[in-house]
């Protein structure tokens, strides 16, 4: 589902929304563009209770609602473990649509989402919950809801019980699709091994098609990540540029300020590797280093995005440490703030080897990126919140200005940001005016509108539901980015020595390791600093390249 700017401030959608009645499809037009029009369906909760469905899942709902990008045909039907009654579950989520949404909260937009808004207690591993609370109850409000049987599973649940709901849905026959569909939604992980993605994977398709199962990845619905494919793709003076003839190495990163937080259960099981490299970090490097699909439609994406999987050079275990870098943070300061070290973050286990920090070099051995080195990292408590993809493109062949120049002529980086603010740079060398032979970095940079643009959860809480799996993982695609993370995360955690963390202090860049795995060839890792657009163009060293 994609939109033109011109759909923002037009209220006309709503109206059109709300005479949806047929299974066509249905399309809105803005101008030269065409806008598929969501038809009535009901979203199912699992979790609803949860900080994510209270944070992201219902604001994003609510915001599309007040933006009229929802039908009038809708409902909400929300279930979890704690006990309470409908109203008594309205009345929270409002107070956290009000802290979520402080400038966008409107009351009356409100007093019409609730409506919409039920809740049932609900025990996932009991079978009878599954027959009183949604066979019997969600056909009674999808007729009062005029929804047409379109139902959408949300599993906004911990890894622990996945298997339980999933099966449990299947065996009550709610996965069947006999009137409208039957869409199921699970956030990562998929698993934390190959065997147990596989395991995952043979669960799902025995009740479900793989056209219905939407495996999210939020990173992969932002806005830049998106715009990669177009600015890639329909641009013509790009495509000649982008493999290893003109590009000497690819950075992707994702850092994070915050800790652990209320996470520790989960995160001591999972680690860096495990929570941010296997579906994030690998999705937005087969963004970047795909091939042209034959057409742009969900499948031949996906294609493509499995054919780089397939094309990346297994990690040599035996020489694991000069591929990949750990680390694990100290105590520290964040912001200027003093902030507790992993292993004192409460239930964390003192003598825990969990990696919060990881870099990896990855190779993709195809004939576009043969030789060209992809650098990813992510880590916890950095100085900045920072996500971006950086295309370092050679240095050109030959120094004409080099005796005349003492300075380095830094290679030309287009950078793609992802957050915080979302947006696309490309640096260029000009001279300087008023000189004779004075080099001037410039940048070309594009921001995005902060108030057209739809955020992650909104954008897949809308293709699931018209159930476009283009943003979503495939089968194929899990297992085979799990096939390389696993060999190299089971050598990682038994060679770990407990006393070689933490290596690295709170509000710093990372570990030594990290940079040393660049330094060893030559370059060296984009700052991790708050850097405007215009200041970097006074940034003129260390930017991918060791001078």
């Amino acid at each position: 589902m994609r939109f033109s700017e011109s759909l923002w401030g037009n209220n006309s959608i709503m109206n059109d929304s709300s005479e949806l009645t047929s299974s066509q499809p249905e399309f809105h037009a803005f101008g030269a563009c065409e806008i598929e029009l969501l038809r009535s369906f009901c979203l199912i909760i699992f979790g609803a209770a949860g900080d994510l469905s209270k944070r992201k899942l219902i604001p994003a709902l609510f915001h599309l609602f007040q933006d009229g990008l929802l039908p009038d045909d809708f409902f909400i039907f929300c279930t979890d473990r704690v006990e309470m009654d409908t109203e008594q579950y309205r009345a929270v989520i409002k107070n956290a649509l009000a802290i979520a949404l402080p400038k966008d909260f409107k009351r009356s937009a409100w007093l019409k989402f609730a409506k919409r808004i039920y809740y049932s207690q609900f025990s996932y591993t009991d079978q009878d919950s599954y027959r009183r609370h949604l066979k019997g109850k969600l056909p009674t409000l999808e007729k009062k809801h005029q929804t047409n049987g379109n139902r959408v599973f949300y599993l906004a649940i911990p890894p622990s019980i996945l298997e339980n709901v999933i099966v449990n849905l299947g065996e009550a026959g709610l996965s069947a699709e006999e009137q409208g569909y039957s869409h199921i939604v699970i956030e990562k992980p998929f698993g934390r091994s190959l065997e147990t993605a596989r395991n995952l994977n043979k669960i799902l398709t025995k009740y479900f098609e793989e056209k219905q199962i939407f495996r999210i990845d939020h990173y992969v619905a932002k806005e830049t990540v998106q715009n990669m494919l177009m600015f890639r793709f329909a641009n013509s003076i790009l495509e000649p540029l982008w493999n290893r003839r003109y590009i000497d190495h690819i950075q992707i990163t994702a850092t994070e300020t915050l800790g652990v937080e209320h996470r520790a259960g989960y995160y001591e099981e999972s680690g860096v590797i495990r929570d941010m490299f296997q579906s994030h970090i690998f999705q937005l490097l087969a963004v970047t280093a795909m091939e042209p699909p034959a057409a742009f439609k969900a499948d031949f994406v996906r294609d493509e995005k499995i054919k780089v999987f397939r094309s990346i050079r297994p990690f040599p275990t035996e020489r694991i440490h000069d591929f990949i870098a750990i680390g694990q943070y100290g105590k520290g300061a964040v912001d200027g703030n003093p902030v507790a070290g992993y292993r004192e973050e409460p239930g964390v286990s003192p003598q825990s080897n969990t990696p919060t920090f990881a870099a990896m070099k990855v190779f993709i051995d195809n004939w576009r990126w043969n030789g060209v080195p992809f650098y990813l990292r992510s880590g916890k408590r950095l100085p900045i919140r920072k996500t971006e993809i950086s295309i370092h493109f050679r240095q050109v062949p030959h120094m004409m200005f080099s005796k005349v120049m003492d300075e380095i002529i830094e290679p030309n980086v287009l950078v793609f940001r992802l957050q915080p603010e979302e947006g696309i740079n490309l640096s260029l060398q000009t001279k300087k005016p008023g000189t004779k032979v004075c080099l001037n970095p410039v940048q070309m940079d594009f921001s995005y509108r902060k108030d057209v643009f739809l955020d992650a959860y909104e954008w897949v809480l809308l293709d699931c539901i018209l159930g476009d799996q283009m943003l979503f993982l495939r089968q194929e695609g899990v297992e085979e980015t799990w096939s390389l993370l696993t060999p190299a995360i089971e050598k990682l955690e038994t060679t770990t020595d407990i006393a070689r963390f933490p290596n690295y202090a709170a509000g710093s860049s990372g570990p030594e390791e990290a940079r040393l795995l660049l330094e060893k060839d030559g370059r060296a890792w984009r700052p991790l600093f708050a850097e405007k657009p215009y200041e970097s163009a006074h940034i003129t060293r260390l930017r991918g390249h060791k001078p």
